[in-house]
């Protein structure tokens, strides 16, 4: 069991051609895939177990990742339910020179947890024990309800 700023994680793409679609930009499905991993990670931090995709909700494409920028996609766990886990996932396009960032991509996953059999199986609560984890927690609840 991890508390919410341990399964805070953080992976980088660079956006290459064969990423792109017909306008030089990272394709959207390529997005998606790399917030699914990335939050199926945070989720099988905080739950000890495999984690599949449950449900994805208002996954907004506001900017495009130019090719030649760096991808950027953060998670974190902030909610659970009985075997469930609510990862918040964002996505930002990065200058690689500069590290310059903006937010391109917002959205929630849900997390199963399942057992070796493929069941969903529980998970422990999830706790804030820091304020920047309450902080994250508080977010993406507002965040989440506004959507």
């Amino acid at each position: 069991m991890a508390t919410i700023t341990e399964t805070y994680i953080e992976n980088r793409e660079r956006i290459q051609p064969n990423d792109t679609n017909n306008y030089g930009a990272a394709h959207g499905g390529n997005i998606m895939r790399w917030m699914d991993e990335v939050g199926a990670l945070s989720a099988m931090r905080h739950a000890g177990e495999a984690c599949v995709t449950a449900h994805v909700s208002d996954l907004n494409f506001e900017r495009p990742v130019p090719q030649g920028d760096t991808c950027v996609v953060t998670a974190y766990a902030y909610a659970t339910g009985r075997t469930s886990v609510r990862v918040r996932l964002q996505a930002f396009h990065e200058a690689p020179r500069t590290g310059e960032r903006e937010q391109t991509t917002d959205s929630y996953f849900v997390f199963v947890a399942v057992d070796e059999a493929g069941d969903p199986t529980p998970v422990p609560e999830l706790t804030a024990e820091t304020e920047r984890g309450e902080r994250l927690r508080e977010t993406a609840l507002a965040d989440e309800s506004s959507e």
